[in-house]
């Protein structure tokens, strides 16, 4: 059977903003890479981008560039374009985007009440009103001591002031936006974006949850809108004709009251185009991010500020950029229906800078998938450069094209789990000839089954499977690896990525066969493995399920155990022992298919190392579903029914016809000390080195594969 290749002939076709010809509908939204130096664009700023430019993207839009550098700047890593010795840098980087055959727009911004180089230089913070205190910063109690501690360093103790804006400040701004925009032409750029959202000073002066003034930059929506419009006509007179005018707007504002809504956001968008704006890019703002990241501005839903977006559409005669985890087949579809013009892809082309060139050689199996994990993001949050969990190469582009070996080699991977599947993946496409062994029925591994409680990863389980399969890796499934059967092979060097070793808790009653770690589990739930110890009807279920094909797909075990509870080894009450990562997916997975969960962590945060936003969203998620969590808790025993434990010298009881352990998780790979001492080339890779999940198994696999 021939599989029909995705097409994206709307997606994939010339569009125009202005005065500038994109070759296809594809943007690069401004991310911030915290690559530049005293405002100055450097090399790994000019690789970042010319990458995503040479992988197809119509335009490139720069991360924050600050208008009044070093006031109203948020970072002192972020472009400047306040001074003309700025351009150079802005020079270098437009030609790189233009020799990649794409345009360049340059990210205008002031930061307002989040620029915390004001507060770093002594300086008040820019704003139309002194900020409301956010109602809710709850999420923070799930921040480690060392993430927190980064975060305060940010801060160097200090505290922020405000500053009221005059309408002195308010002409200088507008100054001070169309001097910037000048700069970007004197650089041969070829558009600007006016940031009127995200709780910077425009998007401030737009909410009316910001905006209290009572002059004529308060009140009505009009007066609201007037100072965007003010810089809209002003940068419009600067460059107009030249450069593209594009303005990003929050087609609502989420988390707290007043808020602006999407009505609002179509009429001052209206506005927008009134003063000379030449497409509108639509995005979402959270008032209190902590509360609200994972709505705005990053959302965690596929194609979620679509409805906003149509709003808009409907309102102006000018394109429309649609944002907000906007995947190919999203984009074609709200293109082709009218519902936008153009589509923002950010962590999608972080992800995989070749994107756009692999969907127009229809190749869009090949696209590697962003997991939707906020890894990238977490990093800014200390001013750090982002890293991508599936693809290293991400601020150090300069990793790829993965260089050829001159002699190929036999290797032999054990473990076709994430780190076992991309070292081979590598290792195959750099020249070695290689052979990929697991001792179960299926590739994936872990991340086989942690696609059961996250579907993103499924897209990066079916990803690299295809290539392990395209790079026609010798795979041998249902094999037991010993070092006399690597031995048998005669490998030049062996990989092991074997994962990580699950304990039970050394605890009475830890035994029990209602006990389950992640591997017993994993047996239960896929069919396989030895449970000769379980309840009849879950074996038997196991198998009628392994027999239908079932327990084959993560899908259709996700869909199953939703309408089916006793169809797969869960049960109406349940308690989860460690509320790290694995076990705040597991709480969530069971309570939503109506288990009664009881989350027991020992210590006091919870979705530890799950990168922060995403972690915040879960533990919210888990308590919303009624999930009971116990922080700060001691096991003491579990019970054929019970499971019994402390906090805080008090004594608790949680009733449990099912314990899932997620604790005791810890790197081990007594196989490859035994390779080593056979005298066998041995690398280790994943979890059983160091337990660090997806992130730490992709990026350890392109270490060792390119080294081989």
């Amino acid at each position: 059977m021939v599989t029909r290749k995705r097409t994206f002939p709307a997606l994939l076709s010339p569009g125009k903003i202005g005065p500038v010809a994109l070759a296809n509908r594809v943007v690069l939204p401004a991310m911030d890479m915290n690559l530049c130096e005293d405002g100055e664009i450097h090399q790994g700023d000019i690789d970042h981008y010319a990458a995503r430019a040479k992988g197809g993207a119509g335009m490139i839009i720069t991360g924050c560039s600050a208008v009044a550098y070093p006031a109203g700047c948020t970072s002192r890593k972020e472009p400047g374009l306040s001074e003309d010795r700025f351009i150079p840098g802005l020079k270098a980087l437009a030609d790189a985007v233009h020799e990649a055959g794409s345009k360049l727009c340059v990210q205008m911004v002031h930061h307002g009440k989040v620029a915390r180089i004001d507060t770093l230089d002594g300086r008040p913070q820019l704003v139309p009103s002194v900020p409301k205190p956010p109602s809710d910063m709850s999420m923070m109690i799930d921040c480690t001591p060392e993430e927190l501690g980064k975060m305060a360093a940010t801060q160097e103790g200090k505290k922020a002031t405000h500053r009221e804006a005059t309408h002195e400040d308010l002409a200088w701004l507008v100054r001070m936006f169309a001097e910037a925009a000048g700069r970007v032409e004197a650089a041969g750029g070829d558009a600007v974006e006016i940031h009127c959202a995200h709780n910077y000073v425009l998007g401030g002066f737009l909410s009316r949850y910001s905006n209290q003034r009572t002059d004529e930059y308060g009140g009505s929506l009009e007066n609201r809108a007037r100072l965007s419009c003010e810089v809209i006509r002003a940068v419009k007179e600067e460059v107009g004709g030249r450069l593209a005018v594009i303005v990003r707007l929050s087609g609502q504002e989420y988390g707290e009251s007043e808020g602006l809504t999407p009505d609002e956001a179509a009429r001052a968008a209206a506005m927008f185009e009134q003063a000379g704006a030449d497409a509108i890019h639509v995005t979402g703002t959270a008032l209190n991010a902590f509360a609200n990241f994972t709505d705005g501005p990053l959302p965690n839903t596929v194609a979620f500020y679509t409805a906003n977006a149509a709003v808009v559409k409907r309102a102006v005669s000018i394109p429309v950029i649609t944002v907000g985890r906007m995947l190919p087949e999203v984009g074609e579809r709200m293109i082709a229906e009218g519902g936008t013009d153009f589509v923002a892809m950010g962590r999608q082309l972080l992800a995989d800078p070749d994107l756009v060139n692999k969907l127009e050689a229809g190749l869009s199996e090949q696209v590697r998938p962003c997991i939707n994990c906020y890894v990238c993001v977490q990093e800014n949050f200390w001013d750090a450069t982002p890293l991508c969990a599936v693809n290293p190469a991400l601020g150090s582009e300069t990793l790829l094209p993965f260089p050829r070996t001159t002699t190929s080699k036999h290797i032999v991977v054990v473990g076709a789990g994430p780190g076992g599947m991309e070292t081979a993946r590598i290792a195959t496409e750099r020249g070695h000839r290689v052979t990929l062994l697991d001792k179960t029925d299926r590739l994936g591994g872990t991340l086989w089954f942690s696609s059961l409680t996250t579907p993103d990863n499924e897209l990066l389980l079916t990803w690299l499977t295809q290539e392990v399969q395209r790079a026609g890796v010798d795979v041998r499934l249902k094999t037991e690896a010993t070092a006399a059967t690597i031995k048998a092979l005669a490998p030049d060097a062996v990989v092991v990525a074997t994962g990580a070793v699950r304990g039970r808790p050394n605890v009475a009653g830890g035994d029990l066969p209602h006990v389950h770690t992640g591997d017993s589990l994993r047996d239960l739930m896929t069919g396989t493995g030895d449970v000769s110890d379980q309840p009849l009807f879950l074996r038997i279920a196991g198998k009628l399920g392994g027999l239908a094909g079932i327990t084959k797909s993560p899908a259709r075990i996700r869909g199953m155990s939703r309408r089916f509870l006793k169809f797969l080894p869960m049960s109406k009450n349940v308690v989860v022992i460690g509320g790290s990562l694995v076990g705040l997916e597991l709480a969530e997975f069971l309570a939503e298919r109506g288990s009664r969960v009881t989350l027991v962590e020992e210590g006091r945060q919870l979705g530890v190392p799950m990168a922060m936003p995403r972690r915040w969203t879960a533990v919210k998620h888990a308590s919303e579903l009624g999930v009971r969590i116990h922080r700060n808790a001691t096991v003491e025993r579990i019970t054929p029914k019970t499971v019994e434990f402390t906090v805080d010298g008090k004594s608790h009881s949680a009733p449990a016809n099912m314990v899932v352990v997620a604790s005791g998780v810890s790197a081990a790979a007594p196989l490859a000390d035994e390779l080593a001492q056979a005298g066998v080339e041995v690398h280790l890779v994943g979890d059983a080195d160091e337990v660090n999940y997806i992130q730490g198994a992709i990026h350890s696999a392109w270490k060792v594969a390119t080294t081989l």
